[in-house]
């Protein structure tokens, strides 16, 4: 395989992420779902005032649960390949990265709680 440095490494790199992007899209119901979650819930940060580091942890919190999710399918995929044929170990590392997604969407939904409820119930 050729080796690419500098700015063709790069590009290279981003070619790889933006395929990789487009993979998940088309394959991955869950970060469909989850995207457009966040896509529904950014509008609230303009909507209701927040300010800036509000909004940055409001985005960080979206921004981690895709990630993790990109990264449990990653996970996924590969126990897949290995083998379809059910195995124990291969269950507990599905459960693990699904749980790691559930508590990413946790820190999410406690994120978007702490930062919204006194906004609208106490102002």
């Amino acid at each position: 395989m050729k080796q690419y440095k500098g700015f063709k490494r790069i590009l290279h790199a981003f070619y790889n992420s933006i395929n990789g992007l487009k993979v998940v899209f088309k394959s991955e119901l869950a970060f469909v779902q989850e995207l457009y979650l966040c896509i529904f819930l950014t509008p609230l940060m303009f909507i209701i005032e927040t300010n800036i580091s509000e909004k940055l942890f409001l985005l960080i919190s979206m921004f981690i649960l895709l990630i993790v999710e990109i990264i449990n399918s990653a996970i996924e995929s590969t126990i897949d390949r290995i083998s379809l044929e059910h195995n124990i170990l291969s269950g507990q590392v599905k459960d693990m990265s699904s749980a790691a997604v559930f508590l990413s969407l946790v820190m999410m939904i406690i994120t978007y709680a702490m930062i919204f409820i006194p906004k609208i119930f106490y102002n």
